[in-house]
């Protein structure tokens, strides 16, 4: 493989993977210049192999990946494994956007809390990307189990939801001018710990398969709920205490108890992902029945 073949690779795994906004960035990355970059990029870009905002198009970068001798062999750029890959990377981000929320609302830095709605662009990108690389692979390999495949982009959402909720964290600090209560603030970060482990369990379920993790997953989802309702009579007991003429005063209940619905929808969402990774490495159908009346 000749050196430029060799960065040309480098670039296109790197935006698989990466998900960059800029080609600056891309450059950045690899150590190579901008203009470099963008002579390598601009005849796939002009035949619809690269899409702007850095999307491939993956039946192109299969015949370019086969054009390019025994990269794809090493790599294994395609199919499950690329999947697997790319939704690893966004669980990844979705993890440091949670992070850059909460220490926004440990801090009371508004500027941490920006950069976490910020983030949310990246992570909306990547549901795209995975979403359009699970069609194209099913195109590719007419072998390919459709409903298996999907199952992908489902999960994909479900973080994107995740990513969502992490939002209306950082929008405390930015709405807000009173710093949380130390007691309630000891709940929120049992419940952040306990959301962060919640996802992290699901993500290895799916990515590893190991679905025996789900009675770990409960119990945490027992520990998220009690800590939920800890936290709502310590904050119904302020707010008994204080007069609602108050505006500012109210609003900050309302955007507290916020706050405390993003971490429990979280635990909630990542229940859902278990259940999504019994159904694709276990092939056992999920129960229509509300989770709520299953017990």
């Amino acid at each position: 493989m000749s050196k430029k073949d060799k960065t040309l690779t480098e670039i296109l795994d790197f935006i698989l993977y990466e998900n960059p906004s800029t080609q600056d960035e891309i450059a950045e990355k690899l150590g190579i210049t901008r203009r470099y970059v963008t002579q390598l990029l601009q005849p796939l870009i002009k035949d619809g192999t690269v899409k702007r905002a850095y999307v491939i198009d993956l039946k192109r970068y299969e015949e370019i990946a086969e054009s390019l001798g025994d990269y794809t062999s090493s790599k294994e750029a395609t199919g499950n494994v690329l999947l697997n890959d790319m939704l690893l990377n966004m669980a990844k981000h979705v993890h440091s956007q949670l992070e850059t929320s909460f220490d926004a609302v440990l801090e009371f830095d508004e500027k941490k809390a920006n950069k976490a709605l910020e983030m949310d662009f990246a992570t909306n990108n990547m549901v795209e990307k995975i979403r359009t690389s699970v069609e194209t692979i099913v195109s590719i390999n007419q072998r390919s189990e459709f409903s298996k495949s999907m199952l992908y982009t489902e999960v994909a959402y479900d973080l994107e939801r995740i990513g969502d909720y992490c939002g209306h964290i950082a929008k405390f600090v930015i709405n807000d001018i009173y710093e949380i209560d130390e007691n309630v603030l000891k709940k929120l970060k049992n419940m952040y710990k306990t959301a962060q482990k919640m996802i992290n369990l699901s993500m290895k379920a799916f990515i590893e398969g190991k679905t025996e993790l789900m009675e770990d997953l409960m119990e945490l989802e027992d520990s998220i709920h009690i800590l939920q309702s800890k936290a709502i009579n310590l904050i119904a007991t302020q707010m008994a205490e204080n007069s609602f003429d108050e505006k500012e005063r109210s609003n900050y209940f309302i955007y507290l108890f916020r706050v405390i619905k993003a971490f429990e929808r979280m635990g909630d969402i990542s229940v859902e992902i278990m259940d999504v990774s019994i159904e694709f490495h276990e092939n056992i159908p999920r129960s229509t029945t509300p989770r709520t009346f299953r017990y």
